[in-house]
């Protein structure tokens, strides 16, 4: 499979009063391109901060990150944000939407970051959102007036407008009740099946066994990582192997 990211000793430091805080420590990180790689770890071991270090949102201290072959460490500001909005999707625990805009309109803005064919964008994103089950009918509403679970979808069909290399997810579910957030999961794991790559961060087993690669961070590097394959519906094997490497790894 071909590699879509790779960093070479990739390091974060904060300084807080004086005191300087190494949150990422010399990481060497291979994410090959159709992957759903999931990021897992306990609260402040740096996941959340490995994230933003891959797509370009923070940039890190010492190392480098090679994303679909530009070095991206190496980019100005607003290179970065050019790079970003062609090529990285992204998907927080809170949806960003605009309160304002419609449904429609949501993506429509993030189309015309990178196109101002109006025509095409308005059939693109139509397409999208059917694509992650938003009828046609909310597609004029505003998003005060749609569900947790229906936004976070439609914060997934903007992700997908500008065709990203890669959709990086933190905590998408974290809002969301189970069955809410099943079908945000099913969303991302439908869109995976067609090859589209993602990273997840996520505290929750059961979102974590959507990925096929399961890294684990701890104290700032990678302390191992568990190979899952194509997710199952329903597979005990699945979710008793993804247990036991939690337990192994102190979870």
């Amino acid at each position: 499979m071909n590699t879509i990211i790779e960093t070479k000793k990739l390091c974060k430091t904060f300084s807080n009063g004086g005191i300087q805080q190494h949150v990422l420590k010399n990481i060497d990180l291979t994410i090959n391109e159709g992957d759903f790689t999931v990021i897992m770890g306990a609260s402040g071991a740096g996941k959340s901060t490995l994230l933003y270090a891959l797509s370009g949102m923070d940039r890190p201290t010492l190392g480098s990150i090679e994303f679909a072959g530009s070095e991206i460490t190496k980019m100005s500001t607003d290179e970065m944000a050019i790079f970003r909005r062609s090529n990285c999707g992204f998907v927080f625990q809170q949806v960003y939407l605009v309160d304002s805009m419609s449904v429609m309109d949501n993506l429509m803005a993030a189309g015309l970051l990178v196109s101002k064919d109006k025509k095409a964008l308005r059939k693109k994103a139509g397409e999208i959102l059917k694509s992650v089950n938003i009828e046609e009918s909310l597609w004029n509403k505003f998003p005060t007036q749609i569900s947790g679970g229906e936004a976070q979808r439609v914060g997934i069909a903007r992700a997908l407008m500008n065709d990203p290399k890669l959709i990086f997810a933190d905590e998408p579910t974290g809002a969301l009740n189970s069955q809410t957030g099943k079908a945000v999961l099913d969303t991302l794991t439908a869109i995976n099946e067609k090859g589209q790559s993602i990273v997840m961060v996520t505290h929750d087993i059961t979102s974590a066994r959507r990925g096929n690669r399961i890294l684990y961070v701890k104290d700032g590097e990678i302390a191992g990582e568990c190979l899952l394959g194509k997710y199952v519906s329903k597979d005990a094997e699945r979710h008793e192997k993804l247990s036991a490497f939690l337990v192994k790894m102190g979870w």
